[in-house]
C-alpha cells in the first residue's frame, strides 16, 4: 500500500500535462468528507490516504504519493436528489427558501444556480415537495458546500471561528458559551426521523 499525505486542492500550480497523464481514483461523496480511507487508482494501486483532519476531498484536487506520483480525484457518481424549482408555478425565490430550510437542518447542500442537490433522504424530499419544489432521483456527482470559514472547501466546514483579534464583550462571549454548552441546535420539525 502506498500512503498519500499531501492534496493540491484544484491541483493548483501543477502544469495541466503533469495533472491530465496522472492516475486517477473515482470517490463518492461520503469517502471524499474523510480525511483518512484506502482507495484504488486507475493504475490498480492501493493508497493509503492520511489528510489532516477535517479535510474534504474534491473532484479536481490531486493526491501525492509518497513515491512522488500524483493521483487525480474524480467525483464519482452518485444518488442524489435534485431540487428544482416548478417551472409552472414556482420562481427563482423558491429554490433561496428551499437552500434555507436544508441548511437549517445542516444538511451538505450542492449550490447550482438553478437547482440545488441534497443526498437521498424521504422526509427531506416530502418537505420539499409540500414547498413545491420538484424533486427527482439522479446519479451525478455531488460537490456539497464547504462551509462559510473553509477555503476551496478544504476546511472543517463546520467551524465557527472568527478570525478577528479583537477582545469579546461579556454578552457575545456569554452567547458563544451557551451555543458550545446546548450544541447546534437542529430543528427537524415533527415528522422527522433519524436513523442514527
Amino acid at each position: 500500500m502506498l500512503t498519500c499525505s499531501k492534496l493540491i486542492a484544484g491541483g493548483q500550480g501543477l502544469a495541466a500535462a503533469l495533472v491530465k497523464r496522472a492516475a486517477t481514483v473515482e470517490l463518492d461523496w461520503d469517502v471524499r468528507q474523510k480525511s483518512r480511507f484506502d482507495a484504488t487508482d486507475s493504475t490498480g494501486r492501493i493508497l493509503g490516504v492520511f489528510l489532516p483532519r477535517g479535510t474534504l476531498v474534491r473532484g479536481g484536487d490531486v493526491l501525492v504519493v509518497e513515491d512522488g506520483s500524483l493521483v487525480r480525484v474524480q467525483a464519482a457518481p452518485q444518488e442524489v436528489l435534485r431540487i428544482t424549482a416548478c417551472s409552472e408555478h414556482g420562481s427563482a425565490f423558491d429554490l433561496t427558501r428551499a437552500a434555507y430550510h436544508l441548511g437549517n437542518r445542516h444538511v451538505p447542500i450542492e449550490l447550482k444556480p438553478d437547482h440545488l442537490k441534497i443526498e437521498p433522504d424521504h422526509v427531506l424530499a416530502d418537505m420539499l415537495r409540500a414547498m413545491h419544489m420538484t424533486v427527482v432521483t439522479v446519479h451525478e456527482a455531488f460537490e456539497p458546500e464547504g462551509g462559510a470559514y473553509s477555503s476551496h472547501g478544504h476546511g472543517h466546514g463546520h467551524g465557527h471561528g472568527h478570525g478577528h483579534d479583537h477582545s469579546h464583550d461579556d454578552a457575545h462571549e456569554h452567547e458563544h458559551a451557551a451555543h458550545r454548552e446546548h450544541g447546534h441546535g437542529h430543528v427537524h420539525g415533527p415528522n422527522c426521523k433519524h436513523d442514527h
